[in-house]
Formats: structure tokens, C-alpha cells, sequence
């Protein structure tokens, strides 16, 4: 489904990604582990299109992307949970956010509405819809933040640092609904416990490239 061969970018003379190689299949499940400043937001924001490598291919459901309308056509298949929910909110309430994605796939108004009802039920948001953004806790943002992905109705996830500002009962609801999902992610976090609870395979960025990690050395 997503397909890295030989990929290299970097910042000014420094390569974060060198020659990476990376092969997901739909319905992977995969923990993206990694020292700060190794790669892998910059990997996720490659895979879609909001950077270009310097060199490399980057191949998602078996075609190569190279121009902005490639990834255009990718983005409401792959779901992505930016690191800072800042970024991915911007209209005035809740509403507004969550239907602009539906709205812009071309459902109608009432369309859209329901699918932001369905989408909130199943984060447990129930109520949301009339919240200012801006006032919610950051927990609540990230929360939201998701399910403006989730109403686009992606095949894959890709998740940045999804816990950050979750507290314990959110990140458990977080839990239960990835494990209860039928869709394929790749998780970015610093938050082990939270890996192994909801991935089945295990990655690393290390030197600018992927190598495979043993997800039974996670301590709980």
C-alpha cells in the first residue's frame, strides 16, 4: 500500500533520511519508535506530500507520487493525525471542523452532519458539536483533531504523537477504539506502553533509516 524505496531528505546539510526503505501493507499495524530529531515526522509528512525527498520513490496504492494532485488524491485514503492538534483545527467550532473534510469530499450539508454525529459517537464526543475549539482542553483538541480524520473515512492511519495531552482515561478510550477498529495505522510515540498495547509490529528510525525492533522488548 505505501512503498519508500531509497528516500533521502534533509535540512540544510543534514540528512534525517538516508537511502530509507519502507514497505506497509493494508491492515499493518506498526510503532514507529524513534530519538527526537531522527526522522519520523519528517517520514510521515513525506508519505503525504507535504514534503519532497531529495532523492528516492515514494509509491502509495501502486503508484508513484511526485506532484502535489498525486497526494491530493491519497489524502482522504490516509488519515493523519498531525503532532501539534493546533495545526488541523481551524474553524470555530467543533461542527465545523469535523464536517469540513466530508464537506469538501462532496457530501451534502445534511450528509456531512450526520457523518460528524456518527464520528463523535464514536470517540465518545457525543455533545461536542457546538464547542468553540479553541476552549477545549488539549486532550478534548486531540480528541476532535481525530475525528476530523476519521470522518474522511480513511483505509490507513497515520498517527503523530496521538497521546500528547491525553490524560489516563482519554488515552484508555484512545485504546479501545484503535484495538476495536478494522483500520491499518503506524503510530508515532514516545509512549511505549501505549505502543505495545496497540500495535503488532515494531520499527525504528535509526541513522537516517527503518530497521525492525522487537516489539516484546517494550516494558509495560
Amino acid at each position: 500500500m505505501i512503498k519508500l524505496k531509497n528516500v533521502s531528505f534533509k535540512y540544510a546539510t543534514q540528512y534525517v533520511l538516508d537511502g530509507l526503505n519502507l514497505d506497509i501493507e493494508p491492515g499493518d499495524r506498526i510503532g514507529l519508535l524513534g530519538d527526537n530529531g531522527s526522522g519520523k515526522t519528517t517520514l510521515c509528512h513525506i508519505i503525504m506530500g507535504l514534503l519532497t525527498p531529495e532523492s528516492g520513490d515514494v509509491e502509495i496504492f501502486g503508484k508513484k507520487r511526485t506532484k502535489e494532485s498525486d497526494f491530493e488524491e491519497i489524502r482522504g485514503k490516509i488519515g493523519f493525525l498531525f503532532q501539534d492538534s493546533d495545526d488541523q483545527l481551524f474553524c470555530p467550532t467543533v461542527i465545523e471542523d469535523v464536517a469540513f473534510g466530508p464537506l469538501n469530499m462532496g457530501q451534502s450539508p445534511d450528509e456531512a452532519k450526520r457523518t460528524v454525529t456518527s464520528t463523535l459517537q464514536l470517540l465518545k464526543l457525543s455533545g461536542f458539536e457546538d464547542r468553540i475549539t479553541y476552549k477545549l482542553s488539549g486532550g478534548e483538541k486531540r480528541l476532535v483533531s481525530l475525528a476530523t480524520v476519521l470522518a474522511m473515512k480513511p483505509d490507513f492511519l497515520i498517527l503523530d504523537e496521538p497521546t500528547t495531552g491525553l490524560d489516563v482515561q482519554t488515552t484508555e478510550r484512545l485504546v479501545e477504539f484503535l484495538r476495536e477498529s478494522n483500520l491499518g495505522y503506524m503510530i508515532i510515540s514516545h509512549d511505549r506502553d501505549f505502543i505495545k498495547m496497540t500495535v503488532d509490529k515494531l520499527i525504528e528510525m535509526k541513522a537516517g533509516q527503518i530497521q525492525a525492533a522487537d516489539l516484546n522488548s517494550l516494558e509495560m
